[in-house]
């Protein structure tokens, strides 16, 4: 007698959850050093420091833009909202399928936002996109991550609550933390975007910085699976 082998569970099938919020945190890293270097001052991924750059523009800082940064945290919350409704759609059934979709709609968003760059550069036409496209690519990403809910990646463009555990829980504070090396990561990956982006953005135009951040996404929403 022959006992037939269970089928594979589809949620396990590709890489983890975890794995794959990392690599978007070195993705946001491209995405800021894009905007912060090559759009003239703007956040479109880590929205608390876009907020504090919109208060420098505000008190009429000179290097900073109100419009640019107003501009790019109105389109930050519409893809949240966006992204609210998507998790809304898919959030009760396969993550798997969620996440895929998800990266997918960044990947093409990040990849127009590319196109634009390469099409007219230096124009401000060019760089009102790119901050929309980018920041609302942003938005719908973080929207969808915070509701999948995996621990110490809520959210994938900032680090200050990531930061605030893994040395508040370490051994110098109460030493009661177990995920560590997962948040020391998550800062390590965003850094090492940052520096990708800056020495991208150097060398040449924000599409080049762009077209590999909308690729990793591409990669990522091909092999990323349900299993954290």
């Amino acid at each position: 007698m022959t006992t037939a082998t269970p089928p594979r569970d589809p949620e396990s099938r590709g890489v983890r959850l975890v794995a794959v919020l990392l690599a978007l945190m070195l993705v946001s890293g491209l995405i800021d050093a894009v905007g912060y270097l090559g759009l003239g001052h703007v956040f479109t991924a880590n929205m608390t420091g876009n907020v504090v750059l919109l208060g420098f523009a505000a008190a009429g800082t000179p290097g900073f833009s109100v419009p640019h940064s107003a501009a790019s945290l109105a389109a930050f919350m519409l893809g949240a909202a966006v992204g609210g409704r998507v998790a809304a759609r898919f959030g009760a059934g396969s993550r798997r399928r969620w996440m895929r979709v998800t990266l997918a709609a960044e990947a093409v968003l990040v990849a127009g936002a590319a196109v634009v760059a390469f099409a007219g550069p230096g124009t401000q036409a060019t760089r009102y996109v790119l901050i929309a496209l980018t920041a609302f690519a942003m938005g719908l990403r973080n929207a969808n991550v915070r509701k999948l809910g995996v621990p110490d990646l809520t959210a994938t463009t900032v680090l200050t609550t990531t930061l605030t555990g893994l040395v508040s829980e370490s051994r110098l504070g109460d030493g009661t933390s177990r995920r560590s090396p997962r948040r020391a990561a998550a800062v390590a990956a965003l850094f090492a975007g940052a520096i990708l982006g800056a020495w991208l953005i150097r060398d040449h135009s924000p599409g080049v910085p762009l077209l590999v951040a909308a690729a990793m996404s591409g990669v990522l929403a091909m092999i990323a699976s349900g299993r954290e």
